[in-house]
């Protein structure tokens, strides 16, 4: 991802906002909300102070720890030792281009699960969530009572389909993070 001083700046100046200042990513755009009522020098010392912000809470990302396929196995091993005593075992796991309505899916009967690309950049406890609910359905394929409790084994599963519900949101997406 570029850093937000590379990224194209929006300002949107609005006459019913009067004091707050604030900003948000929309893609590799930054756009900053502004009162209507400042100048052009005090916009110019709020977008670079809204480009400093950003940027120093945006995670730093090395090209070289993209997750792999086989990284997901193993993560998928291990959660399911955890969280599921071991009893869900894919047979194989890999990224996928960004799916349009979900964030992974799984075939049970050939024990296949797919996670989207959107995910490669998450926080490692909100892909663990997603991992779980797959392998949740690698023993129970509907969305039941019996799988929900099997997805709450997981501690964040409820902070982590917030976070999914966020992004999806932000990003415009449309993506349902309990599918």
């Amino acid at each position: 991802m570029a850093a937000v001083a590379e990224s194209r700046v929006e300002v949107r100046r609005s006459k019913r906002r009067t004091r707050t200042v604030t900003a948000y990513r929309d893609g590799d755009t930054l756009v900053v909300l502004i009162p209507a009522r400042l100048s052009k020098a005090e916009e110019a010392h709020w977008v670079a102070e809204m480009q400093r912000k950003l940027l120093k809470g945006e995670p730093r990302k090395l090209p070289s720890a993209k997750p792999s396929d086989d990284m997901l196995l193993r993560r998928c091993a291990e959660l399911s030792a955890k969280h599921l005593r071991g009893r869900a075992v894919p047979k194989s796991v890999r990224w996928v281009p960004p799916m349009r309505t979900r964030w992974a899916s799984c075939t049970p009967a050939d024990g296949t699960i797919r996670v989207s690309e959107h995910l490669k950049s998450v926080p490692g406890w909100v892909l663990d969530y997603v991992l779980v609910h797959e392998l949740a359905h690698l023993l129970v394929p509907a969305h039941n009572a019996k799988f929900w409790e099997l997805v709450r084994e997981y501690p964040r599963a409820d902070r982590a389909i917030g976070y999914l519900e966020g992004l999806s949101a932000a990003a415009g997406l449309g993506v349902v993070a309990e599918d």
